[in-house]
């Protein structure tokens, strides 16, 4: 990160790519060396910036918490997200990170209902898929009851085999270590998808979550694009 900069919520991103890099008038001296801002240090920087800030909560709401002090049981780092009135929890072994909404360029003659098109992902183009038609969760769209609090729409980016695929969701609450025995069978056998991508369900802040299969998704997203 660059140097001086202690507090990334009070940093400043500077986008100089966009002044004087490849989206601007291309004045900046270190374009000879390095061709593409994407390949420049500066532009590396500003994005750990800006992901730090997400990572801390700023603006989104997005948080993370530790196990407490003194729990030895087993746990499992999961995003906690919701799509529609849906809210879902995916280990975070299969997230690479966090992402504002970005532009998703759609195709033409794409056969598969769950792509929705290409997104920009770091400079490089990468599959956006709709996890409420791969998951069959009617009523996307919707939210939860007012609470007063900010709800900021964002984009998962997953890791998958064959490379990075992108998902947006409604809302990210936050990465929790969960503990392994709070999660139980669906009730009456209810499951998300068909085939089932529900590894259990758990009760987190007051909210009933289904946690994701993330084998069985990637799986199933990667079948998707053929």
């Amino acid at each position: 990160m660059t140097a001086g900069l202690n507090n990334p919520l009070e940093a400043a991103v500077d986008d100089c790519w966009n002044r004087i890099g490849i989206r601007g008038d291309r004045s900046c001296e270190k374009l000879t060396e390095h061709i593409h801002c994407r390949n420049c240090p500066v532009h590396a920087e500003a994005a750990v910036l800006m992901l730090d800030r997400y990572s801390a909560g700023t603006d989104t709401g997005f948080e993370e918490r530790a196990a407490p002090e003194g729990d030895t049981g087993p746990r499992q780092p999961t995003l906690i997200f919701r799509i529609g009135d849906e809210w879902l929890g995916l280990a975070t072994t299969f997230l690479l990170e966090v992402s504002p909404v970005a532009p998703i360029h759609t195709l033409p003659h794409q056969r598969s209902r769950s792509l929705m098109g290409l997104t920009n992902v770091r400079g490089t183009l990468a599959a956006c898929l709709s996890l409420p038609e791969l998951l069959g969760i009617a009523g996307a769209g919707g939210s939860p009851a007012a609470t007063g609090r900010r709800v900021v729409p964002l984009m998962l980016i997953l890791s998958a085999p064959g490379g990075p695929l992108v998902t947006p969701v409604e809302e990210v609450a936050g990465i929790d270590a969960i503990p392994l025995a709070t999660i139980v069978e669906p009730a009456g056998g209810a499951e998300v998808g068909a085939p089932s991508f529900t590894r259990g369900v758990l009760q987190w802040q007051g909210r009933s979550v289904t946690l994701l299969d993330g084998d069985t998704l990637m799986a199933a997203m990667t079948r998707s694009l053929a």
